[in-house]
């Protein structure tokens, strides 16, 4: 009883129910015009042969009169059958026919007998024609007339066969609505356990991941069907927070490695300019070095700040026309005396002028950091490091793209390398936060494009992708939800 109450308190169940319901109006609907339909068809039968036999003794009558018609009636009336005849005096006496007796009455009103009737036939012993469904009584139809001599003649029918088959036709809808309802019910009660069964599951997987045991997955049944849908979307979903939390706690991780270093240096210098009795030059360059330092964790909180923002598709910066020669040549100049310090030969490569709409503040970050990452990592790589940044623009797409031939990144790792403080190098001997190639995709997602990375070999290629026909929409967008926002 607590499985069936259970089954009941289920959406599908009550789903199920509400279609049986409605299933069993429709069926009785079905079953009382049909049999309705019949009863009116079969009437209609009846009627039809009765005024056939009416017309046959009506010629009798012309051609021979009544003597003719007695003889036929009689002879009729001998034969097997349904037909009902009878042929009475103006006191409705019965002279001849094959009916015996009849219920009071039906002789006393001309035309069609408003209602069927009982009769007795000769040979079926004294009929008591009140209370039908006794031996020997029938139920008939029929038509009465009067000749011109007040002969009253009556031709009617018998109803035995009709009503015996609208009362197997009535019980053969009423046996299969009995059957078709027993069976709703069986697949109603069925399909609804099965239902209960997938959501206890469900519910069973749901608690166990809300308890901590966050590798756990709805199950799916292979069914195709809306809880294998929905369990399939909330089991991306739980992927999704689990590929969150554990880029969560990398990003933590390397924020604590990252950062504990110039906190360190930051407190240690304070510390050696407080101790012993330092001279004012001392001091001075103590705290020039710490205000570096503090800068340098400026920019990188800065950074973070501004990759979060990109990714939630708002920012303050202002968008324009930009051209990106323009950017390219400015960025390669900036660098071309760190790269010739670092012995890498910095080449620039562009050819016309391309333009886009877009922020020439965050392009010219995000290709100073992917440049600035080239010369890092190509300096001392090889024989001749060398870095190359070209601009090709095409009908779909421009590209803007910076080459080196440094010790590149690993297949497995090219998706890692762009999320933050990812850096490959564990040992952390080069400067930076690894947040450049972070920053570079958040602003490449700001504006509708994509950030690649491929294998130069030896080296690594960057290119940043803008699409043509859509980066102005994009930024647009993005721009309409930021002023919506405020």
């Amino acid at each position: 009883m607590a499985r069936l109450l259970s089954i009941l308190n289920t959406t599908a169940a009550r789903l199920s129910a509400l279609y049986l319901i409605l299933f069993a109006v429709c069926a009785t609907f079905l079953v009382i015009y049909m049999t309705s339909l019949s009863a009116r068809m079969l009437v209609s039968q009846t009627r039809e042969a009765i005024n056939e036999e009416v017309r046959g003794l009506d010629r009798a009558y012309r051609r021979g009169g009544l003597p003719f018609l007695v003889r036929v009636i009689e002879s009729r009336a001998r034969q097997p059958g349904a037909n009902l005849y009878l042929l009475a005096d103006a006191n409705g006496r019965i002279l001849s026919g094959n009916v015996e007796s009849l219920q009071p009455g039906v002789l006393d009103v001309m035309g069609w007998t408003e209602r069927p009737f009982t009769y007795s036939r000769f040979g079926e012993g004294e009929a008591r024609l009140e209370p039908r469904g006794n031996s020997g009584e029938h139920r008939a139809m029929a038509v009465v007339f009067r000749l011109p001599n007040q002969i009253i003649v009556m031709v009617g029918r018998d109803l035995g066969e009709p009503e015996k088959f609208r009362s197997v036709m009535q019980r053969a809808l009423v046996v299969t609505l009995a059957i078709m309802c027993a069976g709703a019910l069986l697949i109603w009660y069925f399909v609804g356990r099965r239902a209960l069964k997938r959501i206890d599951r469900v519910s069973e997987a749901s608690r166990s991941i809300m308890g901590g045991d966050l590798s756990r997955r709805l199950p799916v049944s292979g069914a195709g069907d809306e809880f294998d849908r929905l369990s399939d979307n909330l089991n991306k979903m739980l992927d999704r927070i689990a590929a969150l939390n554990e880029g969560l706690r990398e990003v933590s991780d390397n924020i604590a490695h990252d950062l504990k270093t110039p906190l360190t240096r930051l407190r240690n210098r304070a510390e050696a300019a407080l101790a012993g009795k330092p001279k004012t030059a001392d001091y001075r360059a103590a705290l020039e070095r710490t205000i570096a330092e503090s800068d340098q964790l400026i920019r990188t909180f800065n950074a973070i700040l501004m990759i979060s923002r990109l990714e939630a598709g708002y920012s303050a910066e202002a968008t324009s026309t930009i051209d990106l020669r323009a950017i390219l040549a400015d960025v390669v100049e900036l660098y071309e005396a760190l790269a010739e310090e670092q012995g890498v030969a910095l080449e620039a490569e562009a050819h016309a002028a391309v333009t886009l709409q877009g922020n020439r503040e965050l392009i010219g970050q995000a290709l100073s950091n992917i440049v600035d990452n080239a010369i890092k990592y190509s300096a001392g790589s090889g024989e001749k490091p060398a870095v190359q940044v070209s601009l090709q623009s095409g009908p779909s797409e421009i590209r803007l793209t910076v080459r080196d031939n440094g010790p590149g990144v690993p297949d497995a790792d090219r998706r890692r390398v762009t999320e933050r403080f990812v850096r490959l190098e564990e040992s952390r001997t080069q400067p930076g936060s690894g947040l450049g190639l972070s920053l570079a995709k958040a602003v490449m997602t700001f504006h509708g494009g994509r950030l690649e990375l491929a294998d130069n070999e030896p080296g690594l290629v960057v290119t940043m992708v803008f699409p043509v026909e859509h980066s102005k929409r994009k930024v647009e967008t993005v721009f309409r939800k930021r002023e919506a926002s405020e």
